[in-house]
Parts: C-alpha cells; structure tokens; sequence
C-alpha cells in the first residue's frame, strides 16, 4: 500500500467515527465523564475497566486513531462540546510530534493549537472539569520496521518530557489540572516497558489497568 493509500485508508476510518460519534451524541447523556483524544484515548478500555472496579459512573470514549490537533480543533463540537460533559479526560497532540507534518515546529504548533483547545473550552464549557494528561512514555526497542521508527523519531523521553511540561503550564494557565498517570509504565531508562508495549506507541490493556489506577481519583 501506497503513502498515499494509506493517508486515504486513515482518513476514511476517521470519517466513519466521527459519523458514528454524532449519531451516539444525539442521544449520549450530559454531564458525563468524557475520555477524548487520538488513538491512545480510543485504545483506552475505560468504560470496562470502570465496571470492573465497580464504578457505575458513566464514561463516553470519543478518541480517534490518527488524529492532530488540528482535526480534534475542526471537530471540537463531535469529540468534546457537543457531550456537555462534567469532566473531560484530555490526551491529544502525539500525532503532532512529527516533522513529516510541522518541520522543526512541531512542538509549538502542538502546543499552540492544545492552548486553542483550552481557550474553547474554558468559553464553551465553563463548569466543565478538564484534566489534561500527560502523554505516555515510547519505547523505541520493541518494533524495528521503517514506518515504526517514523512515527516514533519525535518521540523521544526528552521530547515527551518536554510536552509534558508544556501541558502542564498550559492547565495551570487555564485553571485545569494536569495529571500524570504514567507512574508503572516506564522503565529505569524512562521509556515504556515492552511488555506493555504493542508497537512502541500503543499499549495492551494492561498497561491501561495501571492507567485507570492512577486516575480514579479523579472520576
């Protein structure tokens, strides 16, 4: 398959979630607990977990695998306004960490664009609870192939690190909490541990069973 093929495959998957997303939120509860984001949101089994744990909350998941910030800002109203919810679970921006896309820009378009996201919904939603999470640790070990070494060029701990850190200014601006829930996923050279590890980037469930631990306190 073709870059090119591809980059349509993606899009064409995006389109039927956002379609599909709109037909549940016609019909979703307000004043829910919202998960949002790209890929690491939608991969993100919350909603099981939760009732597993025995939290009968309700918990809406409208992550989107591939997506930028600049696609979650043009489809702001679908993944976030349009659910009203009483708490947001934010994880966006790692598909911007890329100079395929952005140059050696990158971080500030990511960060520039996650402070628009704020500003939207600190205006839209103002009795909204936002937690802004820290992005999840890479390993750059578990998969050798070409397309997985792209995707994770950017990402470095260093990188990551640095993001983090930006978020967390960015939430304190805005009056919102940063949390980080990546405590038990990194190893001692700070990237994430390969045996939860799906390709560098994503992770098996287990990974987010730590993940949810480190975050019910804030449901």
């Amino acid at each position: 398959m073709t870059p090119e093929e591809q980059r349509k495959l993606l899009e064409d998957q995006i389109r039927r979630k956002l379609r599909n997303y709109r037909i549940l939120n016609a019909h979703a509860r307000k004043g829910q607990i919202l998960f949002t984001g790209s890929s690491l949101m939608e991969m993100f089994p919350v909603t099981e977990i939760a009732a597993s744990a025995g939290i009968g909350k309700i918990i809406y998941n409208r992550g989107i695998g591939g997506t930028t910030t600049d696609d979650f800002l043009r489809e702001i109203d679908t993944v976030l306004l349009d659910l009203a919810p009483a708490k947001v679970f934010l994880n966006i921006g790692t598909n911007d960490m890329t100079d395929r896309i952005y140059g050696n820009q990158w971080k500030a378009h990511l960060l520039s664009n996650y402070e628009k996201i704020l500003e939207i919904a600190r205006e839209k939603l103002p009795e909204t609870q936002i937690f802004c999470m820290a992005y999840y640790p890479t390993n750059h070990h578990v998969c050798d192939t070409p397309s997985a070494r792209a995707m994770l060029k950017e990402r470095t701990v260093e990188n990551i690190r640095a993001c983090n850190a930006g978020v967390e200014q960015l939430a304190k601006k805005y009056g919102y909490r940063y949390i980080d829930c990546n405590a038990g996923l990194a190893d001692e050279n700070g990237e994430q541990k390969a045996e939860f590890s799906i390709d560098g980037v994503h992770m098996y469930a287990d990974a987010y069973e730590i993940v949810f631990q480190n975050l019910k306190q804030y449901l």
